[in-house]
């Protein structure tokens, strides 16, 4: 309890500290929404890859229907949003800031290799920077692995770009359906999947023992339900949820100042996503969301006695490093991850979210298969 005190005294010193620098407000709001998602994250225990592993390996479905049901509560919650942004969704135009990517096999490629490094690693990005604040100390290398992702995906960009996604279209579900057919699709689509988890679903043995209200994790749904109504908050206040921008623009930084990018990125920077820039400042709305997001986990371990940090073995810093790569250069060509691309992009009725979801997934079944074979050399608990 004193360590999670400590955390969130820090939090608020530093929103002070904010408060001086341009941008101030959303900077602020930023962090505040950092702390309550990573708070969420993981006292629900929000990972895309733990959640389907429990489906995989057990037919417990419960996380995954904590997943649809996040995405049920955007969907209602975005497409109220944009009959205020946009009143007719008919036109050419698409929802400001919103993420609705293009759609290509660049898309289907970025989202396997997200779902194949998820696997490998154990975690998809978003549970990476939670698990930092739980004491993870393979978190490290899989998010090096990450940037060095996104620097390989820098220097494919423009090939890609060219053969596939200058062409590509950017499919919005309302412009050709309207709100109301694009929420009744969504809707429908999303009660089949969760009719469909629930017959396969098989209940798990009661846990053995009491635990203190406050060490209890959530139901996976009720934290679903939660960051539908937060990602909503964020997209209304600040921008779409997102946990790559920052850490993507680190890695362009850096890779513009060693001299290995080109001298233009074609495109790149007028897509929609998890948008990279070369910094120019230290603070950015992202980055501020993300040392949140650590910061809100790491205060919820302390207080519920789960942080627990144990050296990682050297098999396991391979993995992360290997999976990492894999998830950095999936999340920089498809513009996103299972956050950014996933969640907000569904959630924004955008079909480059639904691809990635589906690639994605299939990338992660390769991925989980692959461990089970391979056994105790890639193989290791994932919490």
């Amino acid at each position: 309890m004193p360590g999670a005190a400590v955390l969130l005294a820090v939090a608020a010193l530093w929103q002070g500290q904010l408060q001086t620098l341009p941008d101030a407000r959303a900077l602020g709001l930023s962090l505040l929404l950092g702390l309550l998602f990573g708070a969420l994250l993981q006292r629900s225990r929000f990972c895309f890859y733990c959640v389907s592993r429990d489906f995989l390996e057990q037919r417990d479905a419960r996380g995954l229907l904590g997943v649809l049901a996040a995405l049920a509560v955007g969907t209602l919650g975005y497409h109220a949003v944009f009959g205020a942004f946009l009143p007719d969704p008919q036109g050419t135009r698409l929802p400001p800031g919103a993420h609705i990517g293009p759609v290509s096999w660049v898309l289907v490629a970025g989202g396997a290799s997200f779902g194949l490094g998820m696997a490998l690693a154990g975690s998809c990005i978003s549970a990476l920077w939670y698990r930092l604040g739980e004491g993870a100390l393979a978190a490290p290398f899989a998010l090096g692995g990450a940037l060095l992702g996104f620097g390989l995906g820098f220097l494919s960009w423009n090939t890609l770009y060219l053969h596939a996604l200058q062409e590509a279209p950017t499919p919005w579900l309302p412009q050709q359906l309207g709100y109301a057919g694009s929420l009744a699709l969504q809707l429908g689509v999303l009660a089949v999947l969760a009719l469909a988890l629930a017959r396969w679903h098989r209940p798990p043995a009661p846990a053995a023992g009491e635990q203190a209200w406050w060490q209890r994790r959530w139901p996976t749904h009720v934290g679903g339900v939660l960051i539908g109504a937060l990602a909503t908050a964020a997209y209304l206040r600040v921008a779409p949820l997102g946990v790559t921008a920052d850490l993507g623009s680190w890695a362009r930084t850096g890779a513009d100042a060693a001299g290995l990018l080109p001298a233009r990125l074609e495109g790149l920077d007028v897509l929609r996503g998890c948008a990279t820039v070369v910094k120019a400042s230290l603070w950015s709305n992202n980055g501020v969301f993300v040392l949140g997001l650590v910061a809100g986990a790491g205060a919820c371990a302390l207080l519920a006695g789960d942080f627990r940090p144990r050296r990682p073995t050297a098999a396991e810093i391979g993995r992360h490093l290997l999976g990492g790569v894999l998830m950095g250069w999936g999340a920089m060509v498809a513009l996103g991850c299972t956050v950014g691309t996933l969640l907000s992009g569904i959630m924004a009725a955008a079909v480059s979210g639904w691809l990635f979801a589906a690639s994605c997934g299939a990338g992660l079944v390769l991925g989980w298969w692959l461990r089970r074979r391979l056994g105790g050399k890639l193989h290791a608990v994932s919490a």
